[in-house]
């Protein structure tokens, strides 16, 4: 099996955004969550299929 050099390791990234939220959200009140995930939702550019 012949690999190649990765120039974007997704999975890597994936983990660092994961750890970044986890982060965020560890410090905020469960309404301040879910007001989060609303405005994130509403800023998003990406629709969900439907």
């Amino acid at each position: 099996m012949k690999t190649t050099d990765k120039t974007f390791d997704s999975v890597k990234f994936m983990r660092e955004q994961r750890d970044k939220l986890s982060e965020k959200l560890s410090k905020m009140t469960k309404e301040e969550i879910l007001e989060y995930f609303r405005k994130r939702r509403a800023e998003s550019k990406v629709k969900p299929m439907g």
